[in-house]
C-alpha cells in the first residue's frame, strides 16, 4: 500500500508539475533545509563553548586547553567509527566526488551525522570550521530530495549546488557568496536553467537565516577607510603575501594530512591529534575553535584581547610582540587544524582560510605602521579574509562577496577585487588546484570548467572497455587460430599466457595473407605471428590520460591491463569518441 501511494505521487508529480517548475520547488526547500541545519550547528557549537569556556579568568593560562580538545577528537572519532560508520571528513571534496562520480548520491546520514561530529569537534576546541560539514549536510538534502523524487542525475547535480549555495548563504547570510561559492568550487558550468533554482535555494537560506537569528552582518562594521589610489601599491603587496601564505595553507595542510593517515592505528591518530591540538591551544588560545572571536576583536583594533589565557599575556601592549604572537598563530594554524581533522574530528577549512587571512592582513597592516606608512589595519584585515580565501579555494569571486556581505563592507569593493585577484594569480603560478580539489585531481577524478576536460573525467572506463574479443594461446598453430578468427567478428585477437597475462595481439590483416595456405597451418604458431601493443593502458588510468597515449601512440585499438599485466579487454578510439559525444550532449543540454 505504501509504495503503491509513493509510485502514485510520483506519477501525479510527472503529469501535473512540469519538470523545470517542480526543480525551482524543490530548491525552495532545499534552502530552507540548509538553512535549518546551518543555525542548528552554529547553535550547538555555541552552546558547547559557552559551557565549557564560561568561567575561563581573563589573563590566567588555562590549563583545561590542554584536555578539552582531545576529549572532542576522542568523542567525535568514536561517533563516527561505531555509530556513523562512514568516512564524513573533507566534506566539500565527498561533494566534488559525488559530482565527477556523476552519479550525485550522497548518503542519506550525512544530513544529520556532520552536524552532530562538527558540533562536537568545533565545540570542544576542534581548529576548524563548520562551513564544510554544513555544505556536505545541504547538498545531501538536495541529493536525497532529488533521488526520492526520482530526478535524473543532471537535475540531482543542480540539487546538490542548491544545497551548497544553501548552506552559504544561510551560514554567513551571503547569498551571493553562495552562488559564486557553488559556481567557482562545485559546479561545472553556470547557465540561466541553473542560476536560478541556486538564487532561490541561497536567497531562500538567507531569509531564514536572518528570520532565525536578526538581520545583522557576522562581522558588522561602520568604521571604513575610504579607497584612496594612492594605497594600490600597499594591496597589491597583501596580495601577494596573501597569496604566498595560501600555498603555504594548502601545502602544508596536504601534507600534514599525509602524515596523520600514515598512522594505520585510529588510537595513535587520536593520540597525536589530541596532544598536538591541545598544546598548540594552551600556548595561542585564539586557535581554539572556529577563531570568529578573534577575528571580530582584530577588526574592532582589541589585539590585546587575543592574548587573554595566553602565557605571553604580559606582551599584550607591544607592537613587535603582537606581529609575532599573530605571525606564530597563522604558522601554526595548518598544524592545529590538520591535527583536528587527522585526529579524528571532523571540521572544514572554511573558517581556517578566514582566520588565517584576517590575521595576515592585520599583520602587514602592522608592519607598514611599523615603517611609518598610514595603513588601516581593519581594511586590511578584511581584505586579507578575501585574499585567503580566494587563494587556498581558488575562488576569487567567493572570496570578495563573501567578505563583503559577512560585513556590509561594499565600500570596501576595490580593496577586496585586487587582494583576491592578486592573491589568485600568485598561488595559480605554483599550485593549479584547491585545497579541496587536489585530492580528486591527483586521481584524476576532478571536474573542471574546462568542458574537454570535465567530458572526459566523466567517461569512465568500464563504460568504454571491450570485452568480446577472442583470447588466443601463443601455442596455437595457425590452423587453430584460423578456426578462432572464423568465429569472431572482429580483427584483434589478444595473446595471453596461463596466467591470463597479455603477451601480445594477432591482427587479421597481418595474418589475412597466409590464412588460406592449409600447408602453412602447422608450421606458423601464433607466438610467431603475434606483435607488441604500441602501448597498454592501465585500467584505473584517468580518460584524459588515456587520449594522451592514444595521441602519442597514433593508434586506434589499445589493450587495458590492471597493475599485474593481466588482460582486462580492448579500448578503441572511436568508442571512446562515440562515447565522449553522447556525454557532451548530456552535459551540454540547458
Amino acid at each position: 500500500m505504501k509504495q503503491n501511494w509513493y509510485m502514485n505521487m510520483i506519477t501525479w508529480r510527472e503529469h501535473h508539475i512540469k519538470q523545470k517548475h517542480f526543480i525551482l520547488l524543490l530548491s525552495f526547500f532545499v534552502g530552507i533545509g540548509a538553512a535549518l541545519a546551518a543555525v542548528i550547528l552554529k547553535e550547538a557549537i555555541h552552546l558547547i563553548q559557552y559551557m565549557l569556556t564560561s568561567f575561563f579568568k581573563e589573563g590566567e593560562a588555562n590549563y583545561w586547553y590542554l584536555a578539552y580538545p582531545f576529549i572532542g577528537i576522542v568523542l567525535a572519532s568514536l561517533f563516527v567509527r561505531f555509530i556513523v560508520k562512514d568516512d564524513i571528513s573533507h566534506g566539500v571534496t565527498k561533494i566534488l566526488y559525488a559530482i565527477s562520480q556523476h552519479k550525485a548520491i550522497i548518503k542519506l546520514h550525512n544530513i544529520w551525522t556532520s552536524i552532530v561530529a562538527s558540533s562536537i569537534t568545533i565545540g570542544f576546541g576542534g581548529s576548524v570550521g563548520a562551513e564544510a560539514p554544513i555544505v556536505l549536510t545541504g547538498s545531501a538534502i538536495g541529493s536525497n530530495l532529488g533521488k526520492f523524487f526520482k530526478m535524473d542525475q543532471k537535475t540531482m547535480m543542480l540539487l546538490i549546488g542548491c544545497g551548497a549555495a544553501g548552506a552559504i548563504g544561510g551560514i554567513f547570510k551571503a547569498p551571493i557568496a553562495g552562488v559564486m561559492f557553488t559556481f567557482e568550487v562545485l559546479l561545472i558550468d553556470m547557465t540561466m536553467t541553473s542560476l536560478v533554482p541556486l538564487l532561490i535555494s541561497s536567497v531562500t537560506a538567507t531569509s531564514v537565516s536572518y528570520f532565525l537569528t536578526g538581520n545583522e552582518a557576522m562581522f558588522h562594521f561602520e568604521h571604513w577607510e575610504p579607497f584612496t589610489l594612492s594605497r594600490i601599491p600597499f594591496i597589491i603587496i597583501l596580495g601577494v603575501v596573501c597569496g604566498f601564505v595560501s600555498l603555504y595553507f594548502t601545502r602544508g595542510m596536504n601534507r600534514l594530512e599525509q602524515v596523520f593517515k600514515k598512522l594505520n592505528s585510529p588510537l595513535r591518530k587520536m593520540l597525536l591529534g589530541g596532544a598536538m591540538l591541545g598544546v598548540l591551544i594552551f600556548l595561542f588560545p585564539p586557535l581554539y575553535g572556529e577563531g570568529y572571536n578573534t577575528i571580530g576583536e582584530l577588526l574592532n583594533g582589541n589585539s590585546e584581547l587575543l592574548f587573554n589565557g595566553s602565557l605571553f599575556y604580559e606582551f599584550r601592549n607591544e607592537t613587535w610582540a603582537i606581529m609575532l604572537y599573530l605571525s606564530l598563530i597563522v604558522f601554526f594554524k595548518i598544524f592545529a587544524s590538520a591535527a583536528t581533522n587527522g585526529g579524528g574530528g571532523t571540521g572544514g577549512i572554511f573558517a581556517p582560510s578566514l582566520f588565517v587571512g584576517c590575521l595576515t592582513g592585520f599583520v602587514v597592516a602592522e608592519g607598514f605602521d611599523a615603517l611609518g606608512l598610514d595603513i588601516p589595519k581593519s581594511n586590511f584585515a578584511f581584505a586579507g579574509m578575501a585574499g585567503l580565501m580566494s587563494g587556498v579555494m581558488h575562488a576569487p569571486f567567493t572570496g570578495i562577496f563573501l567578505i563583503a556581505e559577512l560585513t556590509g563592507g561594499y565600500d570596501l569593493f576595490m580593496t577586496l577585487m585586487i587582494t583576491s585577484t592578486i592573491s589568485y594569480v600568485t598561488i595559480k603560478a605554483f599550485e593549479p588546484h584547491s585545497l579541496y580539489a587536489i585530492r580528486l585531481a591527483q586521481k584524476g577524478e576532478l571536474l573542471t570548467h574546462h568542458k574537454d576536460k570535465a567530458v572526459l573525467t566523466l567517461l569512465k572506463m568500464e563504460n568504454v572497455i571491450e570485452t568480446d574479443l577472442e583470447k588466443v594461446s601463443p601455442e596455437m598453430n595457425l590452423g587453430e587460430l584460423v578456426k578462432v578468427i572464423s568465429q569472431s567478428h572482429r580483427n584483434i585477437f589478444p595473446v595471453v599466457d596461463a596466467d591470463g597475462k597479455l603477451l601480445g595481439a594477432v591482427f587479421l590483416d597481418e595474418v589475412r595473407n597466409i590464412m588460406f595456405r592449409p600447408e602453412l597451418y602447422q608450421r606458423f604458431f601464433v607466438k610467431d605471428l603475434m606483435v607488441s601493443p604500441p602501448a597498454r593502458i592501465r585500467v584505473n588510468m584517468p580518460m584524459e590520460k588515456v587520449m594522451d597515449v592514444f595521441e602519442q601512440t597514433n593508434a586506434w585499438n589499445l589493450p587495458v591491463v590492471d597493475e599485474n599485466d593481466t588482460y582486462m579487454g580492448y579500448v578503441s578510439k572511436s568508442k571512446i569518441f562515440n562515447s565522449y559525444r553522447h556525454v557532451l550532449v548530456h552535459f551540454s543540454e540547458e
